[in-house]
């Protein structure tokens, strides 16, 4: 498998309470922890992981995600810079149904010639740059 970009809602499905995606994304978190996935993510979903755990009220649950997955994806977390915002706002154009934050994850990939993401989020399917796997239907 070539390198796979990791989406927020996997390590918050996977440390989640009772959902039917936590099972799958558990089983994502466990391909990364063994090498079977070679992962990368962006600094932006680190930022969403703080910001929804704060937004919900939840700051330590959102610490414990946070710090897991950032020495999960040590040396594999990809920065935001100029470019990619400013590629993130031409891509608005074309993917009117991508969140500007999915916007950014995107730029990233593109960038660095990234094809598949790890989601749960179906919005991603309309990208023909991308291959979205879903948590759902990925090998046990």
């Amino acid at each position: 498998m070539s390198r796979v970009f990791i989406d927020t809602n996997i390590p918050m499905y996977a440390a989640g309470a009772a959902h039917p995606l936590v099972e799958p994304a558990r089983r994502v978190i466990e391909a990364l922890v063994d090498g079977r996935v070679d992962g990368v993510t962006d600094s932006e979903v680190l930022q969403e992981i703080l910001y929804r755990y704060w937004h919900i009220g939840q700051r330590a649950a959102g610490f414990h995600v946070f710090d897991a997955f950032t020495r999960l994806m040590a040396g594999r977390v990809f920065a935001v810079d100029e470019q990619d915002v400013r590629q993130a706002r031409a891509l608005a154009e074309r993917h009117d149904r991508l969140s500007p934050r999915d916007l950014i994850h995107l730029a990233i990939m593109l960038r660095h010639g990234i094809e598949e993401i790890l989601t749960a989020d179906a919005d991603f399917d309309a990208v023909p740059d991308v291959r979205r796997l879903d948590p759902r239907t990925f090998p046990a």
